[in-house]
């Protein structure tokens, strides 16, 4: 009930973002997020997803990432359907979020070369949610502001259970990049 509630809030957010956008606010739904977990020698491990949405409340500095796990494309068929439907469950799991507060942002402070920020917040994927500071660099784009950067996040801490049999073709750590271009 709880996490239905927290869906719905979400939701709701975005949706009230979308239809009702102030000055202070900026938005995406084209952002893009990549990850490898390939491991040497063996097969890559890869996928982009290019319809990531994302929400920047300038004044706070709040910020809201969220991605539909189906949306992620391998170059190879065979392992996006593993991936949907052996690891990450995307049918009961199906999307992960990124909720947080970018510390002292000042949108006056952005200028065509990228800045720094932290933002610390919660990241939910295959529907458990860990704590996480990660490091965003903010830059000035036409309308708005472009967010990029990478962290990395293990599979275990998410409960996604990677068979011993495929266990050393996978990397321990994935590595995430994104690419947020957020305008008014």
């Amino acid at each position: 009930m709880k996490k239905s509630f927290i869906n719905i809030l979400f939701l709701s957010l975005i949706v009230a973002v979308t239809t009702n956008i102030s000055a202070q606010k900026l938005i995406t739904k084209i952002g893009t997020i990549k990850f490898q977990a390939s491991m040497p020698s063996y097969e890559e491990v890869a996928a982009e997803n290019k319809s990531v949405s994302a929400i920047l409340e300038q004044s706070t500095g709040d910020f809201a990432a969220l991605v539909l796990i189906k949306g992620f494309r391998f170059k190879v068929a065979l392992m996006e359907e593993h991936f949907n439907e052996n690891y990450m469950e995307s049918e009961k799991f199906s999307k992960a979020t990124l909720k947080g507060k970018i510390a002292d942002f000042d949108i006056s402070k952005i200028s065509n070369t990228p800045k720094n920020f932290t933002l610390k917040g919660d990241l939910t994927i295959h529907g458990k949610t860990k704590p996480v500071t990660i490091i965003l660099k903010v830059s000035k784009a036409a309308n708005g502001v472009n967010i990029t950067g990478s962290f990395e996040a293990k599979p275990e801490d998410y409960d996604i259970e990677i068979p011993g049999l495929v266990r050393k073709k996978i990397a321990d750590k994935v590595k995430i990049d994104y690419n947020f271009l957020l305008s008014k």
